[in-house]
């Protein structure tokens, strides 16, 4: 099981609870005409976690594979259909962090009316940064967050500009499942998204975190 470090601990995180359409500048770009009416929640396994890569390498035969920088949460308690002043409470670190897409994957998926895991949850699919302690982050909504590839910027916002709080979007998804201690949220992504290729070399930040940076490779083959 995939690990990660923060204060002296060690989680294992049961699960990396997503939110989608939590900017409405990605849900223009991305061809939609409006807000969900309630947060778009789906799952990323275990297995899927790379935490704090310095590279991070993918098969070609996934295919088109895009980068979304998103800020996330460590969850320090475990919550079940917790208010959102409580669950906010359980917030114990903040990191940036990726939510990569097989867009290819996700496009044909969506277009047979099918779910879509397999473009969400793929092996290196949650790129996580080193935590900072929630203690030490005044405001979560109002963090510049942003990524570059190759020295360009390609997506830059700041987390005020998020629908819904961190807090909120676990306190939705507590109503449904168990969020348990160690369990990881990604808080959606703003404008921007795009593609990552092989040589490509990712930097990724929110800010008061640990910055994340690592080399993308496309192989062959494992």
């Amino acid at each position: 099981m995939n690990t990660i470090s923060f204060s002296g601990r060690v989680f294992t995180p049961s699960k990396i609870v997503c939110v989608g359409k939590n900017y409405d500048d990605h849900i223009a770009e991305m061809g939609g005409a409006a807000r969900p009416h309630a947060p778009a929640i789906f799952i990323k396994p275990n297995s899927s976690l790379a935490f704090n890569p310095k590279e991070l390498a993918l098969p070609k035969s996934l295919g088109l594979v895009h980068h979304e920088v998103e800020l996330c949460c460590l969850v320090g308690a475990t919550m079940r259909d917790a208010a959102p002043d409580v669950a906010k409470k359980c917030i114990a670190a903040y990191a940036v962090g990726l939510d990569l897409t097989l867009r290819d994957v996700q496009a044909e998926a969506k277009k047979a009316g099918l779910p879509w895991t397999l473009a969400k949850g793929f092996d290196g699919a949650a790129v996580i940064g080193a935590f900072i302690s929630a203690s030490d982050v005044p405001d979560p909504q109002a963090l510049d967050i942003a990524l570059s590839v190759n020295g360009t910027v390609k997506q830059q916002s700041n987390t005020r500009h998020m629908i819904l709080a961190p807090w909120e979007i676990l306190s939705y998804a507590s109503r449904f499942m168990t969020i348990e201690e160690g369990d990881i949220l990604m808080c959606g992504t703003p404008a921007g998204v795009g593609p990552l290729n092989d040589g490509d070399r990712i930097e990724a930040m929110v800010s008061g975190a640990p910055p994340l940076s690592f080399l993308m490779k496309r192989l062959e083959r494992f």
